[in-house]
């Protein structure tokens, strides 16, 4: 009888999935990088085999041109990022002093303060000091792994391992979703399925049109702010378009830092500010009039607080893991949520009127009767 109800069987098989998540963490990194890949090329080879193309074929394109993006990253970008960041801890201490001796005469002038407590020299070893230390950590582990073989290879097996896995997920995402669709139990299948689509309207709205958004925007602000000749221009431009998966968020950043790196490259020229602006406003105006209606469209993503609040959380619980888990779980439960509250605003529950359980009841009866009045 309790089975029969299938709560019980239900319950035992995500209590089984979470113990073999759990178990197999250590595995599953490669399989979720692949899955991940997967999901977000589907659509491409979708439409793909909507222009007459095979379904391998279609795959082979699309994951050409992933493999193609990822090892474009990897040699060019990666080298010009890592560069910049190098160049900006090396001037740091030239910021710091430049940032004491405009601050200095005003805390000085308006406050009393005495320059020296600063400590602008002591700042600025402190500074280095972390950050070759930091460089020699790096240095470190980099040896520490290199002297374990088992380490190494452990390592170059999952990055062998995803584009393979990537490669049959991408070939197979239709059969797997309809082998899923129809192992469903029938009295469930249609809550499920639309439940199903419902989460993948709201992670595709972030993860596909987001993300796309997101690297359009590094894109037009670090080649905006190259223009105008501002140091920084690649690191400054990836941290606002990563950033602006907050509405907004990316446009006060960006402008902060590109403004604070302008004082400090250019003090004599504020009239560089008014580039600054322009860029994040041209920026802004192509993201609002083309990127976002183009690339996500009126679909609803997750909230914004609510994206953030996922990746620490599943950052804290899992590690790496639980940061790519955190969006598609994220998802599938506000899809849950948003459908539990449908549901309780339909029922019995909620349409029970608490208020007149608290009143006297003449005055109940009298504020039902005025109620049914038209």
């Amino acid at each position: 009888m309790i089975w029969s109800s299938g709560r019980w069987f239900w319950l035992a098989i995500g209590l089984v999935a979470v113990a073999l998540l759990y178990l197999l963490a250590p595995i599953l990194m490669p399989f979720l990088v692949a899955a991940l890949l997967a999901y977000l090329g589907d659509p491409l080879v979708d439409r793909l085999e909507s222009w007459k193309l095979s379904r391998t074929l279609s795959v082979t394109i699309v994951f050409l041109s992933i493999s193609l993006l990822v090892l474009l990253c990897f040699l060019f970008l990666i080298p010009v990022l890592e560069t910049q960041i190098q160049r900006f801890f090396d001037k740091i201490p030239q910021y710091l002093e430049w940032g004491a001796m405009v601050l200095a005469p005003y805390l000085q002038e308006h406050f009393g303060v005495n320059p020296s407590v600063l400590e602008v020299e002591r700042l600025k070893g402190v500074i280095t000091s972390h950050w070759k230390e930091t460089g020699s950590l790096i240095r470190n582990a980099v040896q520490a792994v290199s002297h374990s073989g088992f380490v190494v290879l452990g390592w170059v097996a999952n990055l062998a391992l995803i584009p393979i896995i990537t490669f049959y997920l991408l070939r197979d995402w239709d059969h797997l979703v309809r082998y899923i669709d129809d192992l469903l139990p029938r009295n469930i299948q249609p809550l499920v399925a639309r439940l199903a689509r419902e989460s993948d309207e709201v992670l595709g709205a972030f993860l596909r049109g987001q993300l796309l958004v997101m690297l359009a925007l590094s894109v037009i602000y670090s080649i905006g702010l190259s223009l105008i000749g501002l140091e920084f221009a690649l690191l400054i431009g990836l941290i606002a378009g990563v950033v602006s998966f907050v509405p907004y968020l990316g446009l006060i950043v960006g402008v902060g830092i590109a403004g604070i790196a302008v004082l400090f490259q250019m003090p004599n020229d504020i009239f560089m500010l008014f580039w600054v602006f322009a860029v994040f406003g041209v920026a802004q105006l192509i993201e609002g009039t083309v990127l976002t209606p183009l690339l996500v469209g009126e679909r609803i993503g997750l909230h914004p607080v609510a994206v953030i609040f996922a990746v620490l959380a599943g950052g804290q619980l899992f590690g790496f893991m639980g940061i790519l888990l955190a969006l598609p779980v994220a998802a599938v439960l506000a899809v849950i949520l948003r459908y539990i509250h449908d549901t309780y605003k339909e029922s019995h529950i909620y349409g029970v009127d608490v208020g007149l359980l608290d009143m006297p009841q003449p005055l109940a009866d009298k504020v039902a009767d005025t109620e049914k009045m038209p």
